[in-house]
């Protein structure tokens, strides 16, 4: 027997195995599970970097978030062979991305067109209180009817606008027709089935109800919001299901990722959707929260969507199924949770690891007063405020860096508290307990915190990866693969961990009072309209009174010094 066929002999047999990339904003991951146990095999991850150009930008570059992908990829399928495990049974693909993060390439070179705009920028606030303030009334929630979101900048639509707008490029590229749009999905899908040599150029329904160019009760894009924001329907990418075959994975067989030829990529869901669905959150009332770098509530509302009344989003949960319904979602969003610890680590050097931000705030237990508000891009759900900007306060000469890094866990624990209320306000039953997942659950002091400050237990699952496992399921039970069971009874049990609240509501209550102060010091600090609107003349001559006065007074200075040379000479 030669070595090639003993290795082969010695394969484990797992039966059918689904492949998972999880392409995130701070990293990827391409992990790989069991479609009959739902168990974890391998996994590799790779940090994705960020760019700041300026003040408010955040962007990443579109070659590097595809190169991650190959590169977890290849070394997953090393692991795998490592451990015995045939690559080849690998039968589906799904993908899971950070959503609304706007990119655009040209097709006919498959080169991007300029580096992905994050969903966290806020280059396009102007654009935005411009589309606000020539609504009715100026209501931000003029669109929310067809889209379920408020105009904000937080969306894809008016991240396009800016790149037609304002690069060069991308405006020649629409004109000649090459230019092609999409959130990271769209871009790892059409570059893995192809690219320029014939790449699909699709996207789910939960991403695209992120663009505020897709309409959530007919399911596709709607040519009036597309007249609203002045882009044309046909660098858009074609709305599908979140599982279904969307073409097969292309590969070069110089990568150790080469075998993975001809798989099909299945399943398409954003992360806050593949985390719903990983958490196997399939009824009517059923909720999440994953702590990434934001942080995303999300409770099932069936098949029909509710409209908050309460600052929270009406997204697309999933639609498992080209003839299945789809699922709507209400979603409280918060823009800055991991990446508080991030700013800790990278700007203020308090910390060197993240893990280090969880003995610093244990070491003294409390913020002793300290309240942190991270409103770095503005304050998402429940307010939507893009002109609020982050402050620390109840600062005195004892506060020192474990103060701060208790208070930095405390606002993520605060900001989930605020999404929640407005979460049971609108839906009239308070949730008993929350499920949890997303890098942060592994932070034991910042669950016991949300359990505190909630006043419900708080339920971990074991493993973690539910955002990857949501995408793998949803590709894994695609029709033409049809690998993994989505029915009910089929569904693995989840073993699971409870935080119970260890505080008394009254000490909770005044705490979170406290953080809603902090909050209204954090609004309407920035503005991008001038004080003085129209083209008015700002200066002080403008006031003829004013200007009278200033010039008197100069002369009469003037005249005084006069004076008192010629009484010394």
């Amino acid at each position: 027997m030669n070595d090639t066929m003993a290795a082969s002999s010695n394969r484990i047999m797992l039966g059918p195995l689904v492949a998972a990339i999880d392409q995130g904003t701070s990293s990827t991951r391409f992990l790989v599970f069991n479609a009959k146990t739902a168990e974890l095999l391998s996994h590799h991850q790779v940090e994705i970097k960020q760019s700041f150009p300026k003040e408010g930008w955040v962007e990443e570059d579109p070659k590097e978030i595809l190169q991650s992908v190959y590169e977890c990829m290849d070394r997953t399928c090393e692991k795998l062979t490592q451990l015995n495990i045939d690559v080849s049974n690998i039968k589906a693909v799904g993908v899971t991305n950070q959503r609304e993060t706007t990119l655009v390439w040209d097709k006919q070179t498959g080169e991007p067109l300029y580096n992905a705009i994050v969903w966290l920028d806020l280059r396009t606030q102007s654009t935005v209180e411009r589309l606000i303030n020539k609504t009715p009334g100026k209501n931000k929630n003029h669109l929310k009817d067809k889209t379920g979101l408020p105009i904000s900048t937080y969306f894809s639509a008016v991240k396009l606008r800016w790149l037609m707008d304002n690069v060069e490029k991308v405006h020649e590229a629409v004109l000649s027709h090459r230019a092609m749009f999409g959130t990271v999905d769209s871009w790892l899908i059409w570059c893995l089935t192809g690219g320029k040599n014939g790449g699909v150029h699709c996207t789910d329904v939960t991403n695209a109800s992120r663009t505020m160019l897709f309409n959530i009760h007919t399911m596709d894009w709607d040519p009036e919001l597309c007249i609203y924001f002045d882009i044309p329907m046909g660098i858009l990418p074609k709305v599908r299901s979140s599982s279904e075959i969307y073409g097969l994975m292309k590969i070069s067989s110089k990568l150790k990722s080469g075998p993975l030829t001809g798989v099909p990529i299945s399943g398409c869901l954003g992360d806050q959707s593949a985390a719903l669905v990983g958490q196997m959150c399939f009824k009517d009332g059923q909720a999440k929260n994953t702590y990434g770098t934001g942080c995303f509530l999300l409770k099932n509302v069936g098949t029909k969507p509710v409209m908050s009344d309460h600052g929270l989003l009406t997204t697309v949960a999933y639609k498992l199924g080209r003839d299945k319904p789809a699922c709507y979602a209400l979603e409280g969003s918060v823009a800055i949770a991991g990446a508080v610890v991030r700013w800790l680590k990278d700007n203020l050097g308090i910390i060197q690891t993240s893990t280090e931000l969880e003995k610093l705030a244990a070491d003294v237990g409390t913020s002793y007063g300290c309240y942190f508000v991270p409103a770095f891009s503005g304050l998402y759900a429940p307010y939507w405020e893009p002109s609020a900007r982050g402050i620390i306060c109840g600062l005195t000469q004892f506060t020192n860096r474990s103060h701060l890094a208790f208070a930095a866990l405390e606002a993520v624990c605060f900001q989930t508290r605020e999404i929640l209320d407005a979460m049971n306000q609108d839906s009239g039953i308070n949730l008993s307990q929350l499920q949890v997942d997303g890098g942060m659950t592994s932070n034991r002091l910042l669950m016991q915190l949300q359990a505190d400050i909630l006043c419900i237990p708080v339920v971990k699952p074991s493993m973690p990866e539910t955002t990857a496992l949501g995408a793998a399921m949803a590709a894994g039970a695609a029709e033409g693969v049809s690998v993994w069971s989505l029915n009910p009874e089929d569904l693995t049990e989840v073993t699971s961990e409870k935080f119970e609240p260890q505080i008394n509501p009254e000490e909770s209550e005044l705490r979170y009072a406290r953080w809603k102060k902090a909050v209204q010091r954090a609004m309407n600090w920035e503005t991008i309209e001038p004080v003085n609107s129209g083209n008015e003349d700002t200066s002080i001559f403008s006031s003829v009174p004013l200007g009278f006065y200033i010039l008197g007074s100069m002369f009469m200075l003037i005249g005084a010094k006069y004076i008192a040379g010629q009484k010394l000479a």
